[in-house]
């Protein structure tokens, strides 16, 4: 007799947001901006790439304040790569 086969069940994906204080992605566990994250806003603020910038620049300025209280030091130093490089225009 053939066992029975469970459906599969699709878990709900979960969004790729920043979990403060730890800057890491709620959906995958990576730094935020993850690539999914980073695809994102890339598509929400195609028309506008000044404004992306200034979003995740004052997003940046957060992230440094917040991990370099938990770290009991500076921020780290790759938050400019991190937050701002990868969305600069080509």
């Amino acid at each position: 007799m053939a066992a029975r086969r469970r459906p599969e069940v699709s878990r709900p994906s979960r969004p790729h947001l920043p979990m403060r204080p730890l800057w890491r992605c709620r959906g995958c566990g990576a730094e935020w901006p993850c690539q999914p994250a980073r695809l994102s806003l890339l598509v929400e603020y195609r028309d506008d790439r000044t404004a992306l910038l200034v979003y995740l620049g004052t997003l940046m300025a957060e992230a440094g304040a917040q991990l370099s209280q938990l770290n009991g030091h500076a921020a780290p130093a790759n938050l400019t790569e991190r937050f701002l490089s990868w969305a600069r225009a080509r």
